[in-house]
C-alpha cells in the first residue's frame, strides 16, 4: 500500500459519525488537492468494512461509488 493510500485510509477512518467529506477535501487533507479522482479510485477498491467509505461524497453532495457499489 502506498503512503498516499495509507493517508487516505487514515483520513477516511477518522471522519466522525454523522459527518462527510468530499473526495476533493480528502485529497487536500492528504496533501494533494488535485488527486480527488485517485481518492475515488482508492475508495472504490477498498474492501475493509472498517473504513467508512460512504462518508466520502462528491462535491455536489451526491454519493459516489464505494465498496464496489455504484
Amino acid at each position: 500500500m502506498s503512503k498516499f493510500t495509507e493517508r487516505i485510509i487514515n483520513i477516511v477512518r477518522n471522519i466522525p459519525t454523522g459527518k462527510t467529506l468530499s473526495y476533493k477535501e480528502v485529497a487536500r487533507r492528504a496533501g494533494n488537492p488535485n488527486a480527488y479522482r485517485a481518492v475515488g479510485t482508492i475508495m472504490s477498491r477498498n474492501k475493509d468494512k472498517n473504513v467508512p467509505c460512504y462518508r466520502v461524497i462528491k462535491s455536489d453532495g451526491s454519493i459516489g461509488g464505494y465498496n464496489g457499489l455504484k
